[in-house]
């Protein structure tokens, strides 16, 4: 069909061509005439030439104009206009026009950013030039979608959708030349490895790796062969390697690397880790490293605790470990982890639930002047014991920790149920019940839950005979006033006994704490346990009559 009549290129038609191109945006079929008519008559030179003039002549009033009308051939969204305005003699132009938003003081700084500021650096020097000049030609489409994208209430669904598939497949291109470069990556890989190596070069290869591997990771049909690639260079020791250095932002971005492993490729991570297992020489195998950047390294900068614990119960799941491995192998794995690995994990749990510490310290903290607070803090941390002074990082560490626990709790019913007997762990757990932070206290009684919820008579029998109900029932008394999350989990614990009729705690509740609950009466769970209790008494002395 007929092309679309543009306007002469001057500068007193200016606002007819800001119309023109403010017009089609509703209508495809305009807007596809008028992307050809713009293509074919070489405008968008001329555009720019007029904006020089603009420019050098201090035209305003040209100059906003001419932003409306770069704008409005942007968001044409047209593959052939972006070719070229891309291009390198176009894409000053081009962002010189959007510095002159009229909703804008002062005129932006786009053009000074993109030659003086954004340089491509090449962390492994490119030797392909057209390669180099593909990676520039979509770095510069990237940033002019930042500037140039509306707020998301402003556009339809599908907006700009052109220019997203342009980055895309451009980023394809110089992914798919890079792959074939047989030298690249393994330059990459050696370099990371490398003791020599500058802490801000390993910072940057690092952050182009990553955002190499988070975009490879997003095309279903290069994944498998970038899976591959990287197994034989050795990711998983160099990523294991990459998370004992000192530098945050390394081991931030080999948590997030390791992230996306274990998200699209478990069982490679869990062979490894399995492997590294049973491999007694080696002394941090990647699980340690997880467990010790969790515990030691609480930064939100860094990955984050949620990020590590995911990374860490994938990697501990005996249902996910059932596509590589037999069930003997789970289970001897399993004996290995709780032998070798878990007292690594369990280490700040133990560490600061001391209860006689924990009384001693609190009564002299409240004794003593902030100054001697301070001093006493350090002389805790010295001593492992920070729970001292009930810090709000340590207990954020415990936190996770207890989270991960309650994970073994339901998953390794064997192996957890004797470590937490060995060990007295629920006892030392529930020292926690008196964290002035309530999120701890929370995670206590949820362990204890997970506990219950398994309805195991040996663990019944272990809390009975360790007093274990004690510490919730003082917490049920110092709550009963209040109206809280603690509150409620604490009445749903005592409801899950009376529901599921689990005799053995009913009868240790009622005939050890039943004075001290009396004065709960009004709740009438605990009225509930302890008729159950008596219906149980009443059979029993049915029976022997």
């Amino acid at each position: 069909s007929r092309l679309m009549d543009l306007p002469t290129c001057e500068l007193q038609r200016l606002g007819e061509i800001a119309d023109l191109v403010t017009s089609v945006r509703l209508s495809h079929v305009r807007k596809e005439k008028l992307a050809l008519a713009l293509k074919n008559e070489d405008y968008i030179p001329k555009l720019l030439q007029l904006f020089q003039v603009c420019e050098n002549a201090k035209n305003t009033e040209g100059l906003h104009l001419l932003f409306d009308i770069v704008r409005g051939i942007l968001y044409l969204d047209k593959a052939i206009l972006f070719e070229v305005m891309f291009s390198d003699q176009c894409i000053l132009g081009v962002v010189g026009c959007l510095e002159y938003d009229p909703c804008l003081a002062q005129p932006g700084w786009h053009r000074e950013f993109l030659t003086k500021t954004a340089k491509l650096q090449e962390v492994i020097p490119i030797r392909d030039p057209e390669l180099r000049q593909k990676i520039r030609q979509t770095s510069r489409a990237q940033y002019i979608q930042a500037i140039i994208l509306p707020n998301p209430s402003d556009f339809e669904e599908g907006f700009l959708s052109t220019l997203d598939s342009f980055i895309s497949s451009s980023k394809e291109e110089i992914l798919h030349e890079l792959q074939k470069d047989g030298e690249f990556l393994p330059e990459v890989f050696a370099q990371l490895a490398n003791e020599a190596t500058a802490g801000e070069q390993r910072c940057e290869l690092m952050r182009f790796f990553k955002e190499f591997c988070a975009f490879c990771f997003t095309l279903p049909d290069k994944r498998d062969e970038l899976l591959q690639t990287l197994a034989k260079l050795g990711i998983l020791p160099t990523l294991e390697m990459l998370m004992g250095m000192d530098g945050v932002q390394v081991r931030s971005a080999a948590t997030d690397i390791l992230s996306y492993l274990v998200e699209f490729s478990p069982a490679m991570v869990q062979e490894f880790v399995m492997q590294e297992a049973h491999q007694s020489e080696n002394d941090t195998p990647l699980i340690i490293e997880v467990i010790k950047q969790m515990i030691c390294s609480p930064n939100p900068e860094f990955g984050g605790d949620n990020q590590l614990m995911e990374i860490l119960c994938a990697l501990i799941d005996p249902e996910k470990m059932l596509a590589i491995a037999s069930n003997l192998e789970i289970f001897e794995f399993l004996d290995i982890f709780y032998d070798r690995y878990i007292h690594v994990l369990t280490a700040p749990l133990l560490a600061d639930t001391s209860e006689e510490w924990y009384e001693i310290g609190t009564a002299i903290v409240t004794e003593l002047s902030v100054h001697w607070q301070y001093i006493i803090y350090f002389f805790v941390q010295l001593k492992a014991l920070i729970f001292l002074v009930d810090n709000y990082q340590t207990a954020e560490i415990l936190a996770s920790v207890l989270e991960l626990l309650s994970f073994c709790v339901e998953r390794h019913k064997y192996h957890m149920k004797i470590y937490i007997i060995n060990k007295d762990l629920l006892r030392r757990t529930l020292v926690l019940m008196k964290s002035k932070h309530k999120f701890l206290a929370l995670c206590a009684l949820r362990f204890m839950r997970r506990i219950i919820g398994l309805k195991d008579e040996l663990y019944n029998r272990y809390i009975t005979l360790g007093n274990l109900f004690e510490p919730v029932v003082n917490a049920v008394l110092d709550n009963r006033n209040r109206c809280n999350l603690l509150k409620s989990a604490l009445m749903e614990l005592f409801e899950f006994i009376q529901m599921e009729d689990v005799q053995f705690l009913i009868a240790h509740i009622v005939e050890n704490f039943s004075d001290a609950l009396e004065s709960v009466k009004y709740i009438h769970t605990f009225q509930g346990l302890k008729t159950k209790y008596e219906q149980e008494k009443d059979r029993q002395n049915e029976k022997l009559s």
